[in-house]
């Protein structure tokens, strides 16, 4: 841990400023000048008084789904790996052989839990389980076998695990009444989603998913969005960047169709979580902006500027560095930044409570919000 000096401090020299709200931002200010008032926001304990830690990107994979769905060579259809070299490939392959214990089990994740201070795991399903390319019914059926699997860890355990679960998103009206199993029958607390459906976006007119989005905000649930490497990757073979570049750069123009094509400002209650610190929108949304005022065909459809929409979601803290976390916070408010770890893969945060904790001038209400009080507000959790 890296503090400057004691974390209670209060002398006004060190200007231990809470995290500035993302008005003053673009106002210019910084966060030593911010005055934003100290956050309100209910915090996640328990009954000893101490803070709860939620980790709201961690991934499980169904073995008996797995095992279901051998048949259908779902690689084939999986960009990270048809956009990748041979190296690539064998170095995915020796990492699931290490870390499928973790991915499949239980006992090794709540020991791993335990080394890194994580309290409760919302946990997803492993992106290789979206199967939007299968027939819909098929889908659906496949979703069912995800979701209960997903519900039952959560039930043996409901003390360490809560469920985030899946959709058919190639069928809209699939999706919904899946949607509803899942947060009415199985206690989910909401659904990851992929950052696009077979190569389409979001917000093609063919998927119909704005009926999706709005039963979403009428239930109150997260959305919780998580890339699959990035559809056009021809370039993108070499050095695992389909993940490196691809993955941030499928979220960044995930989010951005959300916006520019009015979702957000359609359904303005959505609570949308966009993983791996947010992708490069996150850091460099001013560009959006200053097209949105020069360029009238980026003014079609939404009547404010792209970063006022973007200020409406959620990021994790997946960054790996504590500079750019602190950022993060700056801009969008330590309320819109929760815990992850990308739980058990090789590019997640080992150590997030440590990432944490080395941002500078970080206030204890700020950090008690990201690492379980957000969480326990998007999650309804109660301890």
């Amino acid at each position: 841990m890296l503090y400057t000096c004691s974390p209670n401090c209060t002398d006004p020299r060190h200007r231990h400023g809470p995290a500035m709200s993302a008005a003053a931002t673009r106002a210019g200010a910084t966060p030593a000048r911010a005055a934003r008032p100290a956050v309100k926001r209910p915090l996640a304990r328990g009954r000893s008084g101490k803070t709860k830690v939620v980790d709201l990107h961690c991934h499980y994979l169904n073995p008996e789904v797995n095992a279901k769905t051998s048949h259908l060579n779902a690689a084939q259809y999986d960009p990270t790996v048809t956009f990748a070299n041979e190296l690539t490939r064998e170095t995915n392959v020796k990492q699931m052989k290490t870390r499928a214990p973790k991915l499949t089990g239980v006992a090794e994740r709540l020991v791993d839990m335990d080394r890194m201070g994580v309290d409760v795991q919302a946990v997803c399903p492993a992106p290789y389980h979206f199967f939007y390319f299968t027939e819909p019914d098929y889908g659906a059926e496949l979703a069912r076998d995800v979701n209960e699997g997903i519900a039952k860890l959560a039930a043996d355990m409901p003390d360490r695990f809560v469920g985030l679960g899946t959709v058919p998103l190639q069928d809209s009206q699939l999706a919904i009444r899946e949607l509803d199993y899942c947060v009415k029958q199985l206690g989910m607390r909401g659904v990851e989603i992929c950052t696009n459906v077979n190569g389409k976006n979001l917000t093609d007119p063919s998927l119909k998913l704005d009926k999706f989005f709005a039963r979403c905000e009428e239930l109150g649930v997260v959305i919780f969005m998580h890339p699959l490497g990035y559809t056009q990757a021809d370039r993108l073979t070499n050095h695992y960047f389909n993940n490196v570049i691809g993955n941030p750069l499928e979220s960044t123009v995930a989010v951005s169709h959300l916006i520019f094509d009015g979702v957000m400002a359609r359904y303005p209650k959505l609570k949308v979580i966009v993983a791996h610190g947010g992708g490069f929108i996150a850091h460099y949304w001013a560009r959006m902006d200053h097209a949105w005022r020069a360029r009238p065909d980026c003014r079609t459809v939404i009547k404010r500027a792209p970063s006022t929409y973007l200020e409406k979601f959620y990021f994790d803290t997946i960054t790996f560095d504590p500079e750019m976390l602190k950022r993060l916070v700056d801009r969008f408010g330590a309320d819109h930044v929760v815990l992850g770890t990308d739980y058990p893969y090789d590019m997640g945060e080992d150590d997030p409570l440590g990432l944490v904790a080395q941002v500078k001038r970080l206030p204890r209400a700020a950090r008690d919000l990201i690492v379980g009080g957000n969480a326990a507000r998007l999650l309804k959790l109660k301890f």
